[in-house]
């Protein structure tokens, strides 16, 4: 059965993103490296020699990257989540993926890292308190995470647990 890769484009620094993001996640490694040769110069205008596309996983999930040049950029529109079991990871994973990025990015869990490329941190249990069948809890958890940048857990639970 075929499987569903998500490929992301970077101008000329794939190596450098992919290298950035298996340092941060543990259970990560890089795959099979490509690099452009002379053939089709006239249309990727890339030197020969240059990584072209680099496979790599982060926790078990398969991803490929690819020095496509300078025609397309991440949006919001996509977005890689992290759902995180404590803040402690909250914490780690956001210090990590936000270095160098773009702070003006930053709200309800959302970042943007130093390529651009768009990440959702958060407690799992968020999840858990929005879907609460008490609306009144799970809307005292939705406006609470709206004044966050990165989410507090403990700020979450003191929300869904007022009385």
């Amino acid at each position: 059965m075929p499987t569903i890769t998500p490929c992301l484009w970077f101008d000329r620094n794939a190596e450098e993103a992919v290298n950035f993001y298996t340092s941060i996640f543990k259970s990560s490694r890089i795959g099979r490296v490509s690099h452009y040769s002379e053939a089709g110069f006239e249309h990727h205008r890339m030197p020969a020699g240059t990584v072209l596309g680099i496979e790599f996983e982060l926790h078990g999930m398969k991803f490929s990257a690819l020095n496509g040049g300078p025609v397309f950029k991440f949006t919001e529109a996509i977005s890689l989540q992290v759902p995180c079991e404590t803040q402690e990871e909250v914490d780690f994973y956001w210090e990590k993926l936000s270095a160098g990025g773009d702070p003006a990015a930053q709200q309800c869990g959302w970042l943007k890292d130093q390529f651009g490329l768009s990440w959702q941190v958060f407690p799992q249990a968020l999840i858990t308190m929005l879907a609460d069948e008490d609306r009144v809890k799970a809307d005292r958890v939705m406006k609470a995470m709206l004044q966050m940048k990165k989410i507090d857990l403990a700020g979450l639970e003191q929300a869904f647990r007022q009385s």
